[in-house]
C-alpha cells in the first residue's frame, strides 16, 4: 500500500506538470510533443476538439491492447495517469482559463519541453506511462525485426511532419522537434537524479603506492581490477573509483605526483545505486 501510494503521488504530480506545460506553453504556440500526446495536440489544432478527450480516445484503447505486454498493474496506473492528465488539461483550459506563460515560440519550446519532461519523469517514476506510443512500438517490435526505439522515433517524426504540413510553417515543426529533444533530456536527468559524481579509472604500475594516498583523500571505497594488455598481454592493474566532482582536481594532482606514467579516464556517473546512494 505504501509503495502504491508513492506511485500514485508521483503520477498525480507528474500529470500536473505535464498538463501545465501543454496548456500554458504548447497549445498557445501551436507546438506539439512526441508520441500519442502529440497526436492529440494535432487533433486539437485540426478539429478544435478538447486535448484531454483526444488523449483518452487515442491512448486508453492502446493501453488495454498492451495489457499482456506490461501487466495489469502498469496498465491500470497508466490509464489513471492518462485520465487525470486529460482532465487536468481540459479543466485548465475550460474552467481555469490558464493564460500562456509566453508567446515566444523559442521560450515555449524550451520551457514547455522541460515541464513536459519533468511531468513524464514523475509519471515514469510512478511505474506508469502517459502515452500509448510505447504500446505501438512493442507490438510492432514483437511482430517484426524493427526495434521498438525505431518505431517510437518514426511516430515522433510523423507528428513533426504533420504539424509542418498542417501549419505550413517549418519553424513550428523544428521548434517542436527541439521541445521533444528537451523533454527527452529532462526525463533522463529526472530519472537519473542523484549526487553529481564521476567514475574514474586509473591504470598504473604503482597501484599500491596510489592506493595508499587515495584512501586518506577519498575513503576506502574502490576496486582494483586485474587485466592484460591487448598487444603483449602484459599484466595490468586498474583502480576503479566513484569520486565527487570537487575532489577530481585533487585526485589528478595526486596521480600526476605519484606516477607520471599513469593513465586516467574520467566519465559521468549518471546513476548510482547502493552504498548509501
Amino acid at each position: 500500500m505504501k509503495s502504491e501510494f508513492k506511485n500514485y503521488s508521483y503520477i498525480f504530480l507528474g500529470s500536473l506538470f505535464l498538463s501545465f506545460g501543454v496548456v500554458a506553453l504548447f497549445i498557445p504556440n501551436a507546438l506539439v510533443t512526441g508520441g500519442t500526446s502529440g497526436m492529440a495536440l494535432l487533433g486539437h489544432y485540426l478539429f478544435k476538439l478538447p486535448v484531454g478527450v483526444l488523449m483518452i480516445a487515442i491512448n486508453v484503447p492502446l493501453l488495454f491492447l498492451g495489457t499482456k505486454y506490461f501487466g495489469k498493474h502498469f496498465t491500470l496506473r497508466s490509464i489513471i495517469a492518462i485520465g487525470f492528465t486529460s482532465v487536468c488539461i481540459d479543466f485548465m483550459v475550460e474552467f481555469l482559463h490558464v493564460n500562456a506563460l509566453s508567446h515566444d515560440v523559442i521560450l515555449a519550446s524550451i520551457f514547455g519541453g522541460i515541464a513536459v519532461g519533468i511531468g513524464l519523469g514523475f509519471i515514469l517514476s510512478g511505474h506508469a506511462s502517459a502515452g500509448g506510443s510505447t504500446i505501438i512500438a512493442k507490438i510492432v517490435a514483437s511482430k517484426t525485426s524493427i526495434k521498438a526505439s525505431s518505431v517510437m522515433l518514426f511516430i515522433d517524426m510523423l507528428v513533426i511532419l504533420a504539424i509542418a504540413f498542417i501549419s505550413q510553417n517549418i519553424d513550428l515543426a523544428l521548434w517542436s522537434l527541439v521541445s521533444i529533444y528537451i523533454s527527452a533530456k529532462s526525463i533522463d536527468m529526472f530519472l537519473t537524479r542523484g549526487p553529481s559524481k564521476k567514475v574514474v579509472h586509473i591504470v598504473s604500475t604503482k597501484i599500491e603506492e596510489l592506493c595508499a594516498q587515495i584512501v586518506p583523500l577519498l575513503g576506502k571505497n574502490g576496486t582494483i581490477v586485474e587485466g592484460n594488455g591487448i598487444f603483449e598481454h602484459e599484466n595490468k592493474r586498474m583502480i576503479f573509483l566513484v569520486v565527487e566532482n570537487r575532489k577530481i582536481p585533487m585526485l589528478k594532482e595526486l596521480i600526476q605526483t605519484a606516477d607520471k606514467e599513469a593513465f586516467m579516464v574520467v566519465m559521468e556517473a549518471s546513476e548510482l545505486l547502493g552504498r548509501g546512494h
